[in-house]
């Protein structure tokens, strides 16, 4: 495989080390948000996309071993935190508002999501570690799941070339499922609540529920967004449950191992947090500020993570790997799009 996946398992490097991989993986994540408002006008694709398509595009450069240090930081360390930090968008107020049905469809779904991932997998021949990045990211918020499901698995043959694939196909069915699901709605007759709920149960990625909902309406974009959180809200339960079924398995060797839940105890905490400090008069405007620079925060690591992930993935890599990843992915979304159909209509919700 074409891809530094050696280099990137490195361990401990001198902060010296680090520069040049980190300001390489910075770069092309400033590259991406300030050309995203130029290719909007040619097609929709998010900044995060965008740096991993420069990232895979510069490889030639990365594949310097002067680079190594830093883009394995960027893909290891700088991942989990940029994660943990997602917990600040989350209220649990909001989420304990869905009711316990909307919660029922949304965890049966996912989980039928991710197990379905594993099944396409093994039924196509494929390693079932790209089956759980399939299902993971299809399950809970696309490429953020992708990036964040990865650091439990071990650094198995195309690991790279599997998590690039997955956030560009999550993205472009996102992005179909944006424009046609309303459309569906519509022909099944759900109300402006019920579609927001089904929205924000089966779109992959953030944005592109935000937009689905919203071309319904204010009622059904911001209960598709609040269903939509409540999934976020699951990533780091599943990228836990999934680290232990691989441990249990006897599938994690090498670097890989059962996750230490350090970034999800901090992403609970961050969630509580945000819960509990905007209602407190005295605390609420300190920590307005605080929570923009923490999610900005996220938002250019998650960029800086994805942009290294790009830079160690080449274009061969991608192009191997064949139509069974497109079956399967788009398996796993006909999956939590025909699950969520049914719960929300046995439901009545």
């Amino acid at each position: 495989m074409k891809t530094n996946e050696a280099h990137l398992s490195s361990t401990r490097e001198s902060p010296g080390q680090l520069i040049p991989g980190l300001l390489l993986a910075a770069a092309v994540a400033v590259a991406a948000v300030l050309s995203a408002p130029f290719v909007a006008k040619i097609f929709p694709i998010p900044a995060m996309v965008i740096a991993l398509l420069i990232g895979i595009a510069l490889h030639f450069v990365a594949a310097k071993p002067l680079f190594q240090p830093g883009l394995a930081f960027c893909v290891r360390t700088l991942l989990r935190w940029a994660v943990a930090l997602l917990g600040l968008r989350i209220a649990l107020g909001d989420i304990f508002a869905l009711g316990w049905k909307t919660a029922l469809v949304v965890v049966i779904s996912m989980l039928a999501t991710v197990v379905s991932g594993v099944l396409f997998a093994r039924l196509l021949g494929q390693s079932k570690f790209y089956g759980v990045l399939a299902g993971a990211s299809t399950a809970v918020c696309g490429a953020s799941a992708a990036l964040a499901t990865s650091t439990v698995l071990p650094n198995y043959p195309r690991k790279a070339a599997d998590i690039a694939f997955v956030v560009v196909a999550v993205n472009a069915l996102s992005t179909i499922a944006m424009v046609l699901y309303p459309i569906l709605c519509t022909w099944v007759g759900f109300d402006e609540r019920t579609s927001g709920i089904f929205l924000g149960a089966t779109i992959h990625d953030v944005a592109q529920v935000v937009g689905a909902g919203y071309s319904i309406s204010e009622e059904a974009g911001n209960s598709a967004v609040i269903v939509k959180l409540f999934r976020v809200f699951l990533l780091l339960p599943v990228v836990v449950g999934i680290g232990w079924w691989l441990a249990g398995t006897g599938s994690l060797q090498g670097d890989a191992k059962v996750p230490v839940p350090t970034f999800a105890i901090a992403f609970v905490a961050l969630c509580i947090l945000n819960s509990i400090l905007p209602t407190v008069p005295l605390l609420a405007p300190l920590y307005a500020p605080v929570k923009i620079a923490l999610v900005e925060a996220s938002t250019w690591g998650l960029l800086v993570a994805i942009g290294a992930l790009g830079l160690g993935t080449s274009i061969g890599a991608i192009l191997d790997l064949g139509w069974r990843h497109i079956v399967t992915i788009v398996g796993t979304t006909a999956v939590i799009l025909a699950v969520v159909l049914v719960g929300v209509s046995v439901t009545g919700l």
